[in-house]
């Protein structure tokens, strides 16, 4: 859980220090947004080549030698004297994080059993993971207010040292699946995955007309189709399409796509009003996530006994409506809007939902699969999250900015307002869908379920 709320802090920790970076790196305003893209984009596009690497050669071994290289890579990042070093570090970050990621969840599938102590172990993992976006902003504003930008990326040095060291003596090694790499599939979904991640990060900068994001997305439509074709044909692929034919699973992994685009919304467009309209320091902007952080955590603890009561269908509807609600609520807000008046509300709406909803959806995708396809299954997953956090900052960007150019008023924090309006009601909408979906869904019960509503619903 350590090394998970590490590379989940990444994500977001660096955004507060952007502008300290900017001016001490002398990064052009073009450029800047690569200190994020470059993390996104190796990440992204190596977490399926990542997540059977770890089955074939042992997860264990690919975590922590994934967090060692993560780590490093920070260390560089903090010595960084010019943009150059700074990207590479970045990118070497987003590698690390490619081997980590999916062998640390596979490992927490095959360490603990189907049922109670599952459950327990993944929801905290999805507690990290939801509320380490929040915290990495806190923390973010902490540190670059009180020292330096330097500090984001060295905070990862004694958090990666201590998950390395501690995973190399407490965890057992997996058993290693047998089979070679599947070179061509490898090389498709690596190739086609960043692509398809490229495409989103190009849109949300260039817009979707842009020539190079149209022929990124060209590019990654043939390299997916062709690695679809290689892994229906190959003895041991990158990722076993047999895992998608199960439904239950096959529409979480798209449902967890949508919801963390609509999440994304606000942690995207909060923290930029309360700093830009609000005139909150980075610092205090922090601190206005802690209730939501604080909702989360207390609610993924009660998560546990809810599953075996209510099952995981009413529980994904409710988390996934109160998000819906609380992304429409700030979508209301105005130039004279307060914390408590006007967010403090919808934010622990917000906690409350994704606390509820994202243990089930990962349950639902985690729960049957074999120990061999434990790494492709997580893999993908975590793909999914990249995914869709990519493509949720690309089309709320456009649609924000299409919607702020529209409002012609004097006053540019009003038209920021009516763009971030617009914005937080798509992704509220996106959010509805997933509720949507997931009352379509019929029960399915669990093999071996003995009485009471099944861990894993269809």
């Amino acid at each position: 859980m350590t090394c998970q709320l590490m590379l989940v802090l990444d994500a977001t920790i660096v955004n507060i220090a952007l502008p300290k970076i900017q001016t001490s790196l002398k990064f052009t305003d073009a450029n800047l947004s690569w200190v994020l893209n470059a993390y996104t984009l190796a990440f992204g596009g190596l977490l399926l080549l990542g997540g059977r690497a770890g089955d074939i050669l042992g997860r264990r071994r690919m975590f922590v030698s994934g967090v060692i290289l993560f780590t490093v890579a920070s260390f560089i990042g903090g010595l960084a004297v010019d943009s150059t070093m700074l990207l590479a570090s970045r990118a070497l970050q987003g590698v690390g994080a490619a081997m980590a990621g999916p062998s640390m969840l596979a490992l927490i599938i095959t360490t603990f059993p189907e049922g109670a102590p599952r459950v327990k172990a993944m929801s905290l993992f999805t507690a990290v993971s939801s509320a380490g976006g929040s915290v990495g902003l806190l923390l973010g504003g902490m540190l670059t207010t009180w020292g330096s930008w330097r500090l984001v990326m060295y905070i990862n040095v004694p958090i990666g040292a201590v998950a390395a060291i501690a995973a190399a003596r407490l965890l057992n090694e997996s058993p290693r699946v047998q089979g070679r790499f599947d070179i061509p599939g490898a090389i498709t979904s690596v190739t086609g995955m960043g692509s398809l991640v490229y495409g989103f990060i190009n849109a949300s900068e260039h817009g979707w007309s842009n020539g190079v994001t149209i022929g990124v997305f060209v590019a990654a439509v043939v390299l997916l189709t062709s690695f679809v074709f290689i892994e229906s044909r190959v003895d041991f692929p990158v990722f076993p399409l047999r895992l998608l034919r199960d439904s239950t699973r096959a529409r979480s992994y798209g449902s967890y796509v949508l919801l963390v685009g609509a999440m994304f919304s606000m942690f995207f467009f909060m923290p930029q009003f309360m700093q830009e309209v609000l005139q909150y320091s980075p610092m205090r902007a922090g601190l206005a996530f802690l209730p939501l952080t604080a909702t989360l955590f207390t609610v993924s603890r009660f998560i546990p006994k809810l599953l075996p009561r209510f099952g995981p269908r009413p529980l994904i509807a409710v988390g996934t409506a109160l998000i819906a609600g609380a992304l429409f609520w700030l979508s209301q807000i105005s130039v004279h809007t307060g914390f408590v008046t006007g967010l403090l509300v919808p934010f622990l709406m917000f906690g409350l939902g994704g606390g509820i909803a994202f243990s089930p959806i990962a349950l639902n995708i985690m729960n049957g699969l074999a120990p061999r396809d434990s790494g492709a299954g997580s893999g993908l997953m975590q793909a999914c999250q990249q995914i869709g956090g990519a493509l949720g900052i690309a089309v709320l960007v456009t649609i924000f900015t299409s919607s702020m150019k529209g409002s012609h008023n004097p006053n540019p924090a009003v038209n920021f307002t009516h763009g971030l309006g617009t914005g937080l009601t798509v992704g509220s909408g996106i959010a509805l869908a997933v509720c949507l979906i997931s009352l379509t869904l019929k029960p399915k019960p669990a093999a071996g379920a003995s009485s009471g509503p099944a861990p894993v619903l269809e």
